[in-house]
C-alpha cells in the first residue's frame, strides 16, 4: 500500500523535463481508496497533464501516466501588447468555456444576476466573444436578439474574430482601450462582465471599477467580475493565480481586490456572492432600486 504522502515525495523527488513521461504504478485499492481526482490535482501542483490510466487486471494495478507541460509555452511570459491576447496569441488558442470549472460557475453568476432580464449588457475584454456566444446558446435565438450586447477589446485581431462569430445587429464590438472608456459615449448598462481584464497591470483596478460603476451603470444594474485563480500553461488550466515574486501559488493579490469590490457594492445595497474554483466569479445584484 502506498500513502498519499509517500507518493507525493516521490513527485518531489523525481526530475522530469518537458514532454517527458512520469509513470507509477499502484494497486487498484490505492488509486481507489486516494480517488482519481485527487491525482489529477497532483499532475497539476508539478505542472503535468495526467493521460488515461492503464488498467492491468491480471495484477489487480492501475499504470497512472502523466506529462510535463512545458512551464515556458504560456501567454503569460508573452510580451505586453495588444497582440498579447490576438489571434495568434497562445491566449487566443485558449476555450475556458469548454472548462467545465469555469462553465459551471459562468453560468451560475449569470442566472444570480439575472441575465433574462437585462436589456444592455457590457462586456469589458471580450476577446474573441466566447462569452456572449455562450449567452447567446443560453438564452436561445429569440430572447438573444431582444437584448443589446456591448463589448470592448484592445485588440483588433481579436475583435475582428469576435464580430465574426457573433455577426447579429444588436452586438456590438469595438476595438478601444478601456482606459478612455468615456470617449466612446456608449451610455448606460444594467449588466456588466468583465473576466479577467480590470486586473490587467495598465489599470488602476479600484479606481477603474469604481469609475466604471459610476459613469456606465444603471442604479439597477448587475455585475459579474472574473478573476483568473488559475494559469495556462501549455494549452492546460492549471489552478492557483501566481504572483510576479513567488514561484507557487499566491492569492493574496486576488483575494484583496475581490474584498475591495465587495465591501464597495454591499455600501451600494448590492447582495454580492464569491463563487467558482479556477476562476472566481463575483456576482453582485441590487438589493434594491429606488
Amino acid at each position: 500500500m502506498h500513502t498519499s504522502q509517500e507518493i507525493l515525495e516521490y513527485f518531489r523527488s523525481t526530475p522530469c523535463a518537458s514532454g517527458a513521461f512520469l509513470e507509477i504504478e499502484l494497486l487498484e485499492s490505492d488509486v481507489a481508496r486516494i480517488g482519481y481526482k485527487s491525482f489529477v490535482d497532483l499532475a497539476q501542483l508539478f505542472l503535468m497533464k495526467m493521460h488515461t490510466p492503464v488498467l492491468c487486471v491480471e495484477k489487480e494495478k492501475v499504470i497512472l501516466r502523466f506529462e510535463k507541460l512545458d512551464g515556458q509555452s504560456s501567454f503569460h511570459k508573452a510580451q505586453q501588447s495588444e497582440e498579447k491576447y490576438g489571434t495568434q496569441s497562445e491566449f487566443f488558442q485558449i476555450d475556458k468555456t469548454s472548462q467545465f470549472s469555469f462553465l459551471y460557475h459562468y453560468q451560475h453568476a449569470l442566472e444570480f444576476a439575472q441575465l433574462s432580464s437585462k436589456q444592455r449588457i457590457l462586456n469589458l475584454g471580450i476577446n474573441k466573444g466566447d462569452e456572449f456566444t455562450l449567452i447567446r446558446d443560453l438564452l436561445g435565438a429569440e430572447s438573444f436578439a431582444s437584448k443589446e450586447f456591448v463589448g470592448i477589446d484592445y485588440s483588433a485581431s481579436a475583435i475582428s474574430y469576435a464580430k465574426e462569430q457573433l455577426p447579429e445587429s444588436n452586438v456590438h464590438l469595438h476595438t478601444h482601450d478601456i482606459n478612455h472608456l468615456d470617449t466612446l459615449e456608449l451610455g448606460k448598462f444594467d449588466l456588466l462582465i468583465s473576466i479577467g481584464t480590470l486586473q490587467s497591470s495598465s489599470l488602476s483596478f479600484n479606481e477603474k471599477f469604481m469609475q466604471i460603476y459610476q459613469n456606465h451603470l444603471e442604479k439597477g444594474a448587475s455585475i459579474i467580475l472574473g478573476f483568473p485563480n488559475c494559469r495556462w500553461i501549455d494549452g492546460e488550466m492549471i489552478y492557483g493565480a501566481k504572483a510576479p515574486n513567488y514561484p507557487f501559488s499566491e492569492m493574496s493579490l486576488v483575494l484583496k481586490d475581490i474584498h475591495f469590490c465587495k465591501k464597495y457594492l454591499q455600501q451600494k445595497k448590492y447582495r454580492v456572492i464569491v463563487t467558482g474554483k479556477d476562476y472566481l466569479f463575483l456576482s453582485a445584484r441590487k438589493l434594491y432600486t429606488s
